[in-house]
């Protein structure tokens, strides 16, 4: 069976997306790590210094000092690195990192004592950061390296000369390295881990929300099909109507009835709305010819919009607001146009007396807004504003579209939509306020 052309653009789109949230927490996790091996290289300063200097036991250190150096030219390597967006970091960036940690730390404790420095235990740092950081694969082989240093470290080493006035001298320092050793170890582990879990959380909340909003867009998509379906449907019996209401008012008979005449007429000014519609519905899926889209500007594209649902719409009071709105070159939207159409529907429907729409602009956003004298919106419909079908008029077939389609129409222009009631001091009524980027609309 064939897949539509447009089910595989929102499938790459949704793989493509998927990927950018999947290379962002790695790089987020490779920031992360640098900052561990900053930590790693002032904690090994100190803990040389201390031992050195404080306990008095002598290092090397003039090759220890050049681990340390390498460790910073490398963590400098991967800051430059990680600051190119253009440039990936991926899974086997960290995984070279770890690897390279495990043998800073495996070359440092070669000089100090190998396998009887009470620093091995940082050794599991290493193993635990690569389960939660890298694939299995990855990870087992991090665990290799590090169980080989272990083993090497035992049999190669450079003894520590140590010299103590009692017995107890060497047991009691060992015992005080181990509970440092220990402390740091949690101490880093527990920090890192938190940050690293939170990284994942943020990239399984983006992922979440990308599955919803694919979902919405694919009941989008089936929606425009079922509409361009039906327009096509539409079309033979809106022409075999049409054709009907012409002999009719060709015939003598009829037409010497004022009121039938009348009627006539009427029946045929809505049939040539309905062919309007309909051909508005092809032009959205792009349908006819490239033509029907004029280049305008904004206050004129509004105007027109407002004038054809006035056209159609009788109600007390109206009014149009323009708030400093800087008018600018644009190309006529049929469904930014729907989108304006549903919200003022939407408020007629609450409000069949009282409507207002106001337009306004704050730096490069366009503000409209549509208020009404209506119930308002309920709780719930206004925590689940603009999911399909959850609206207020339960009792009605198609319920919830209209905001619906209003918040995917602005979300694919970059805007956002917001919702509220209105306090009874100012009218009461509901309030629906789209933000769209000037530069999504002008040419």
């Amino acid at each position: 069976m064939a897949v539509p052309l447009g089910d595989n653009c929102a499938v790459s789109q949704i793989s493509d997306s998927l990927f950018r949230v999947q290379r962002l927490t790695e790089r987020q996790n490779m920031q992360l790590l640098i900052q561990l091996r900053w930590i790693a290289v002032v904690g090994q300063v100190v803990t040389i210094s201390l031992v050195h200097y404080g306990f008095q036991i002598a290092l090397p250190l003039l090759p220890m000092a050049l681990v340390l150096v390498a460790l910073v030219a490398t963590n400098l390597a991967y800051i430059y690195w990680s600051q190119g967006l253009h440039r990936p970091v991926t899974s086997r960036s960290v995984f070279y990192a770890l690897l390279a940690d495990v043998l800073a730390l495996t070359i440092q404790l070669y000089l100090s004592g190998g396998a009887s420095n009470p620093f091995i235990y940082l050794y599991l740092l290493q193993g635990i950061l690569s389960a939660v950081l890298l694939p299995a694969h990855y990870t087992w082989c991090v665990v290799a390296a590090s169980f080989v240093g272990v083993m090497g470290l035992t049999l190669f080493h450079q003894p520590l000369h140590v010299q103590f006035v009692s017995q107890e001298g060497l047991p009691s320092l060992y015992v005080v390295g181990v509970l440092i050793s220990f402390a740091l170890t949690s101490i880093l582990t527990i920090v890192f881990l938190t940050r690293i879990v939170e990284n994942t959380r943020r990239r399984d909340k983006r992922i979440s929300n990308m599955r919803q909003r694919a979902s919405e867009e694919e009941h989008i998509v089936r929606l425009g099909l079922l509409a361009t379906g039906a327009a096509h449907e539409l079309g033979t019996p809106m022409a075999t109507m049409s054709v009907i209401l012409g002999d009719w008012q060709h015939m003598p008979a009829l037409m010497q009835d004022e009121d039938l005449r009348e009627d006539l007429q009427e029946m045929q000014r809505q049939l040539l709305r309905c062919k309007s519609i309909v051909s508005g519905v092809l032009l959205s899926a792009g349908e006819t010819r490239a033509e029907g889209t004029e280049s305008t500007t904004f206050a004129s594209f509004v105007q027109g919009v407002v004038s054809h649902w006035q056209a159609h719409n009788s109600l007390q009071h109206f009014a149009l607001h323009q708030q400093g709105v800087k008018d600018f070159a644009m190309l006529s939207d049929t469904a930014l146009q729907q989108m304006i159409c549903n919200l003022l529907d939407n408020a007629l429907e609450a409000s069949p007396d009282w409507v207002e729409l106001t337009l306004s602009s704050d730096h490069d956003q366009i503000r409209i807004q549509v208020r009404d004298h209506g119930p308002g919106f309920d709780a719930a419909v206004l925590q689940q504003l603009g999911q399909c079908h959850v609206s207020t008029k339960q009792e009605r077939p198609g319920r919830g579209l209209g905001l619906f389609l209003v918040t995917n129409v602005a979300r694919a222009l970059g805007g956002r939509v917001h919702a509220g009631n209105l306090p009874a001091q100012q009218g009461g009524g509901a309030l629906v306020e789209v933000n769209l980027p000037q530069s999504a609309l002008a040419i």
